[in-house]
């Protein structure tokens, strides 16, 4: 791996769990900001997806973008859905400690 594909990386596993970011975002934390295609492809070389949650990156348009192939997308919209029903599971669990 690159030092810039590090640098996504480490970018990318900022995220929170249930939120997504753009490619231009990635882009601009790395001090990049052009390289949102860039982006894209150190992600799609991603060795670590299960630590580092490269379908939480996603076109600046709201799209899901570069995941290639219907089944890959379809995964992607899965995963980030799961995120969300977690994320929204963990935020409700909390405020119920909350005094």
């Amino acid at each position: 791996m690159t030092p810039f594909q590090w640098q996504v990386l480490a970018a990318t596993a900022t995220i929170p769990l249930g939120e997504t970011r753009s490619y231009k975002w990635v882009a601009e934390k790395i001090g990049r900001p052009k390289a949102m295609r860039a982006v894209g492809q150190a992600l799609r070389r991603n060795p670590f997806p299960l630590i580092i949650p490269c379908h939480r990156v996603i076109r600046q348009d709201g799209s899901l973008g570069g995941y290639a192939g219907q089944q890959e997308g379809k995964r992607k919209a899965g995963l980030l859905k799961t995120e969300k029903e977690i994320a929204a599971q963990t935020a409700k669990s909390h405020s119920a400690f909350i005094v």
